[in-house]
């Protein structure tokens, strides 16, 4: 039985020098859907052409290309983020929030890929 219950949707997070041109790219160039930009925290998300799978885009002055991080959906990220660490996963500090939006949680496998949980706040 899996540690943590997850959901059936997945970002892909990378990072972009500029979100909304990357949005445009992405929409322009594969149909992607844009579904917000929130320019506070960095952040940009579309919808894929597959169901349940987003594309994140955070905002970095310097990108780090083929660095893509897969987010996992879970419907409760601190009992996820117990069960994971009660089995020796390590995670990089502690669950971030922003309000009314999401929770996050950054770990990492065996040979130090990252990954995120995040629970839906919306």
């Amino acid at each position: 039985m899996a540690l943590a219950a997850l959901t059936n949707e997945i970002t892909l997070s990378i990072s972009v020098s500029d979100r909304h041109a990357s949005a445009a790219w992405f929409q322009e160039k594969l149909g992607f859907e844009l579904r917000y930009h929130i320019d506070e925290a960095g952040w940009s998300e579309l919808a894929t052409k597959t169901d349940g799978v987003i594309l994140g885009m955070g905002e970095q002055s310097e990108p780090k290309p083929g660095n893509c991080v897969p987010v996992f959906g879970v419907e409760d990220i601190d009992s996820a983020r117990s069960a994971l660490e009660a089995a020796d996963v390590k995670f990089d500090g502690p669950t971030q929030e922003i309000p009314e939006m999401v929770k996050l949680a950054t770990f990492y496998d065996p040979d130090h890929n990252a990954f995120m949980l995040a629970q839906n706040l919306a």
